[in-house]
């Protein structure tokens, strides 16, 4: 096999995606505030405890607040919440979640 073959396979085989777990969990949340964790493990494809531990990083960080409605929990991102890294600490979250959600829930 020439090292371009090479290259090309193992390039195919290697997942990744754009957005990190965290991106997914806020848009499983943005999408459904009063969904349970569980539901938004499944959708994103992890454990629910990675989703409970995301939460808390993204709650803790002021990206979203959690209250207990009932036996449930709810939701409320705080689409103002800048991006992590140098390079889009300029940007807001609520830019993210307009791309793939209702633009209503980013508070624009």
């Amino acid at each position: 096999m020439s090292p371009a073959a090479r290259a090309r396979s193992a390039h195919e085989v290697k997942e990744w995606t754009f957005l990190t777990n965290h991106a997914h969990v806020l848009l499983a949340i943005a999408r459904e505030p009063t969904a349970r964790l569980r539901d938004v493990a499944e959708a994103v494809g992890i454990t629910e405890r990675a989703a409970q531990a995301i939460v808390a990083d993204l709650e803790a960080a002021g990206y979203l607040h959690r209250e207990r409605v009932g036996r449930r929990n709810e939701y409320t991102i705080n689409p103002a919440g800048r991006f992590r890294h140098p390079a889009e600490a300029d940007r807001r979250i609520g830019d993210l979640l307009a791309l793939f959600t209702d633009s209503r829930l980013t508070g624009q």
